[in-house]
């Protein structure tokens, strides 16, 4: 099966498959399996490892790491000196330098980009203009320059593709940024084009908040269902059930900022009183900082950038200023109640949160956030929801962006493999 030359997806009758990427596959299904089960393992696996974990023969399991180490994929590492009789077993690892894949991160405040390795480990990084500060087209052309910095000296051929992570909601099928709300003008975007246009390489595109889940995934996949809270310029969730991204029909599962937290929340854009995403907003916290003469008032009436630069003011203070404490109080109260109602919706196992927001927040959030869920969350005597931070932090989306281009590369879920 191929995909055209215009990346708008391969000719698919009666299957649904993660639509719109034009990234070329590194395996067949058991070779994917003996990578996935490598990269799950952090100190490598021997050959008779990884016959018990994939369920594959020794002989296929030599044949496969075979190939897979002429490609540059794996590496076996000489056994260690024998203690005993018999001769040790060799670990087996993922080549680090094997591949690389690039993640893009578009937010109002901020653009990052970052190359990762075959480990989805960070290689380099780099950050650009602001999406609020600059045109589609414009943004595309900085983006290809950092994508330029961040891969020089590694061979082309080794570049796997670039994977974008966007405010949503968005048409994956046709690599459509469909209209972000936080992002006025950006109507119908023909992003991935614009990327793949703009560097040369194949492009998968996604929300922010599910590349933000898979990429918790690819880092720490116990436990394999949780909840993803993403805080940024706007707020939104991914979900993971069983392992897998739970992406929703169009791929835009996450919209969770018009649930209703508060009767005398914040008003949002949609008309109602209470939305947690209104109750999350830098934007809106800034201004309610603004009204407690916690920060100055020209801070609200500014552009995004500008409104990230006084949110941090406003993190700062509250370590010692109990006014600005009280603020982020108040919204990680509205937060916790949105991350139960959705645990009770999920029944998972942790609550993760991250996202270019998370870190100035969490001293106040994260103590909330645990003791209203681990209070009120319905599954609770059964079972503990554990809410923890991302082992991504701030960079969740870009590294996420990344992870999904190697989850398009060689995973084994039977909808990726539709991908060729």
């Amino acid at each position: 099966m191929s995909w055209s030359s215009s990346g708008s997806g391969p000719d698919l009758t009666g299957a649904r498959a993660r639509r719109g990427a034009n990234l070329p596959r590194i395996g067949d299904f058991n070779q994917a399996v003996v990578l996935d089960a490598l990269r799950r393992a952090r100190h490598g696996l021997s050959r008779a490892d990884l016959s018990e974990h994939t369920g594959l023969s020794a002989q296929s399991i030599t044949n496969i790491v075979r190939r897979l180490a002429e490609r540059g994929l794996v590496t076996e590492q000489a056994p260690a000196l024998p203690h005993g009789r018999g001769r040790p077993a060799a670990p087996i690892r993922l080549d680090p330098a094997g591949r690389f894949a690039v993640g893009v991160h578009v937010d109002p405040t901020v653009t990052s980009v970052a190359l990762v390795d075959l480990t989805a480990a960070v290689v380099a990084s780099r950050r650009t203009v602001a999406a609020s500060a600059t045109s589609p087209e414009r943004l595309t052309t900085a983006v290809a320059d950092a994508v330029a910095e961040v891969t020089a000296g590694v061979a082309a051929e080794r570049v796997l593709g670039v994977g974008v992570a966007t405010p949503g909601p968005v048409d994956t099928g046709a690599g459509v940024v469909v209209g972000a709300p936080l992002l006025p003008g950006w109507e119908r975007v023909e992003l991935r084009r614009l990327v793949r246009e703009a560097t040369g390489l194949p492009v998968v595109m996604h929300k922010d908040t599910a590349a933000a889940a898979v990429g918790e995934l690819w880092h720490e996949p116990d436990p394999a269902d949780f909840v993803f809270l993403y805080l940024g310029t706007g707020l939104g969730a991914g979900f993971v059930v069983n392992g897998e991204l739970l992406p929703g029909r169009t791929d835009n599962a996450g919209e969770i900022g018009h649930l209703m937290v508060s009767p005398d929340g914040p008003r949002c854009h949609c008309g109602q009183v209470g939305c947690v995403g209104a109750s999350s907003m830098p934007r809106t916290l800034v201004g309610e900082a603004v009204a407690a003469g916690v920060l100055e008032p020209s801070a609200h009436d500014a552009g995004d950038v500008e409104i990230d630069a006084a949110f941090t003011r406003l993190c700062v203070a509250a370590a010692r200023n109990a006014p600005a404490r009280e603020v982020l109080e108040r919204s990680a109260a509205r937060l916790a109640r949105a991350a139960v109602t959705l645990c009770n919706a999920l029944d998972v196992g942790a609550v993760v949160v991250g996202g270019p927001a998370w870190s100035r927040t969490e001293p106040v959030f994260l103590p909330i956030l645990r003791e209203v869920v681990a209070a009120t969350t319905e599954a609770r005597r059964v079972h503990e929801v554990a809410v923890r931070s991302s082992v991504l932090g701030d960079d969740a989306a870009v590294v996420g962006a990344a992870c999904l281009v190697l989850e398009h590369s060689f995973s084994p879920s039977p909808a990726t493999l539709l991908i060729r």
